[in-house]
């Protein structure tokens, strides 16, 4: 199993990079989110990468984090969902999105991505409605690669400059997540409450994954 790359883009296509790892050539199909956050042709570059093995076929699949990595193992598992579907998933909503939508029953977001019917989405949210708590405690992770090296995975910087307070609709919608994940409103409020006053910055998908964390069994 190959599981990570680590080399210079040669080339672009539209759904694929042609990476260079000691002048072997590896085709890595990635998600239009994943491609177009890629450096540019000739730049050093580290992927998470996923091999799928046909009888016909052999195909790598890229992804910027560990997180997308796992969505996009779970999307393909459920029936219906081919690698294609899974990568218009992922490139559409990305990996907090794809958790986010999940968490909240919200299959109409599903839905949006190119090729994905009603179906489709409503079991993509049924089906892996347990396992969103799991993918969205492993946060965001990026492998970031410059000149022959690559960086340590580091945490993604925010961007943003901080708000002075959670958002009401952020916490309303982490508690709807909870909820539909099976935890009581009691215990659910007061680990958004927790969360929001310990990371005032957090969007919903951050304030779920500190509240889910804060949820954890210990020990």
């Amino acid at each position: 199993m190959i599981g990570k790359i680590t080399g210079r883009i040669e080339y672009r296509a539209p759904d694929h990079v042609l990476i260079d790892v000691r002048g072997v050539g590896y085709l890595v199909y990635c998600s239009e989110r994943t491609l177009a956050a890629l450096p540019g042709v000739g730049e050093a570059v580290a992927l998470f990468t996923d091999l799928v093995v046909r009888e016909d076929l052999m195909q790598l699949f890229g992804f910027m984090t560990l997180a997308e990595k796992e969505w996009h193992r779970l999307l393909t598992s459920v029936q219906g969902v081919g690698a294609k579907a899974s990568l218009a998933i992922l490139g559409t909503l990305g990996p907090d999105g794809v958790s986010c939508a999940i968490a909240l029953g919200d299959w109409n977001a599903v839905k949006a991505a190119k090729g994905v019917g009603p179906k489709i989405a409503q079991r993509v949210v049924l089906d892996l409605k347990d396992k969103a708590p799991g993918v969205m405690a492993m946060g965001g992770t990026l492998a970031a690669a410059t000149g022959d090296a690559v960086a340590a995975v580091i945490e993604t910087p925010a961007t943003a400059a901080p708000a002075p307070q959670t958002s009401p609709s952020a916490q309303a919608d982490a508690l709807s997540a909870l909820g539909n994940l099976g935890y009581g409103p009691g215990d659910a409020a007061g680990a958004v409450a927790q969360a929001a006053g310990e990371a005032p910055e957090a969007d919903t998908p951050a304030l779920i994954r500190a509240a889910l964390k804060l949820l954890a069994p210990k020990g």
